[in-house]
């Protein structure tokens, strides 16, 4: 009997111990709830991002940079991307200057590299907070006439000039043809594309970080590219494989830099060209630009 009584004492007593221990448990269970102490909560706060600049409430001072997209060549209104941009904006209610638009008919990565040496080109980045930048496509569709439409005579543009080079089409007459590439143009590959690509990402990468210098507090907006060629049969895949490649050599070095931001445009023309392009089967026309402009708009705000 002794020893069963004993028994039953220590189990009352273990029974004792145990509420005693969850009450204790959920006492400091409801404080956390009510009066929490994680470490994010009182001491570290998330990085914030970079706020677009027309959410800060600061007026917005664009300078354009690049090539004929920038310039708007193909735009019957002479607008371009960067003109109905503003306008966009401003409509808006949003606080917008033009500071320079230094957009180049035939203007390459190499061509740009060299403005950036300018005096006159460092003083307008400095006095923007938007830098626009368009580049690439000269470099990307740098070979002969490629649907034989007559744009013979055209030269390359180098560091040391402004000529417009072969594919930029600076007169904006190019004719469609509806046909395929010219008879006598060499086999158009991916290969054949993109052979100039690894030089002139390398510098897109010092133009980017070269612009970034001149102006550290500046937001840069770099357009990718889009293939204007879509609609003839032997260039869609090479082409789309070739500026597919270049937009992501892009984002790999966007990637790398808070400050930059790639602008999509691939998806805007993909199936749309005959809306979208100008007469020169290379450059938008208004509508494009005008596309073009929405999605600038959209990144900065």
């Amino acid at each position: 009997m002794n020893d069963s009584k004993w028994t039953w004492r220590a189990v009352s007593l273990i029974s004792i111990a145990a509420t005693i221990i969850l009450l204790v448990g959920f006492v400091y269970a409801v404080k956390d709830v009510l009066y929490p102490k994680g470490e994010a909560t009182l001491t570290i706060l998330p990085e914030q991002t970079a706020a677009p600049v027309s959410a800060t409430g600061e007026a917005i001072r664009i300078v354009a940079l690049g090539d004929s997209l920038a310039k708007g060549t193909g735009d019957n209104e002479g607008s371009g991307y960067v003109k109905r941009t503003l306008d966009g904006l401003t409509a808006k209610g949003s606080k917008t200057s033009l500071i320079g638009n230094m957009g180049i008919n035939g203007l390459t990565t190499a061509g740009l590299q060299s403005k950036l040496q300018q005096e006159g080109v460092k003083y307008a980045l400095r006095q923007s907070n938007v830098i626009l930048v368009s580049i690439g496509g000269n470099d990307l569709f740098r070979g002969s006439d490629l649907l034989g439409s007559g744009s013979e005579g055209q030269q390359i543009a180098t560091p040391d000039t402004e000529s417009p080079e072969v594919g930029s089409m600076e007169d904006g007459t190019r004719e469609s043809t509806g046909a395929g590439i010219a008879e006598g143009t060499e086999e158009i590959t991916p290969e054949s594309l993109l052979s100039a690509l690894p030089e002139a990402a390398k510098r897109l990468n010092t133009i980017l970080e070269r612009i970034s210098e001149i102006n550290p507090e500046a937001q840069i907006y770099y357009l990718g590219l889009y293939n204007p060629f879509g609609d003839v049969p032997e260039l869609l895949v090479p082409g789309n494989q070739a500026v597919t490649a270049w937009n992501n050599a892009a984002m790999d070095i966007i990637n790398k830099h808070s400050n930059m931001t790639l602008v999509p445009t691939f998806d805007l023309f993909n199936r749309h060209l005959g809306k979208y392009l100008s007469s020169d089967h290379f450059h938008p026309n208004g509508d494009g630009y005008q596309r073009i402009s929405e999605r600038v708009m959209q990144a900065l705000q």
